[in-house]
């Protein structure tokens, strides 16, 4: 996800979050490799970050341990174990995507990020360009309650 100097709370409708799985709030060790990209000078081939899930009454939120970086990130759909969030941010006519789609299996996530950034022209607001990637995600609990029972 991009970086940002501010800390922000994740946001999903109420119906949404209570439907998270609770296993999925704690810590996660999670490492993306790239499926395919348009744009191979514009992505990691591989990256490995912490992540901490935790919600407080209907406010889900997502920190990046590494980064120090909190995201805004919209639930799209709960189903079962499979949570689908998108973050989109605007910087410097560019318009960042980045959708996560994971599903919980245990003290262990695997799922998809799809990424994409559109560059805008600063006279007309017309599109420039367009540069995509798929990225492959597993996810290791370090911490939190399904952890600590185990």
């Amino acid at each position: 996800m991009a970086e940002n100097n501010s800390p922000k709370t994740l946001s999903a409708g109420i119906e949404l979050t209570e439907r998270i799985p609770t296993d999925l709030m704690g810590v996660w060790r999670v490492v993306s490799n790239i499926d395919h990209t348009d744009s191979p000078d514009t992505f990691k081939t591989f990256d490995v970050v912490l992540w901490n899930l935790s919600k407080t009454g209907n406010v889900l939120n997502l920190w990046s341990l590494a980064t120090g970086v909190s995201a805004s990130v919209t639930v799209e759909y709960v189903q079962n174990n499979t949570v689908r969030f998108t973050h989109e941010e605007e910087n410097n006519n560019q318009r960042l995507t980045d959708t996560v789609e994971i599903t919980l299996i245990g003290n262990k996530f695997t799922g998809k990020n799809y990424l994409s950034i559109k560059s805008y022209s600063s006279k007309d607001g017309s599109l420039l360009k367009e540069r995509n990637a798929v990225y492959s995600l597993k996810g290791d609990k370090i911490s939190g309650k399904s952890v600590l029972e185990n």
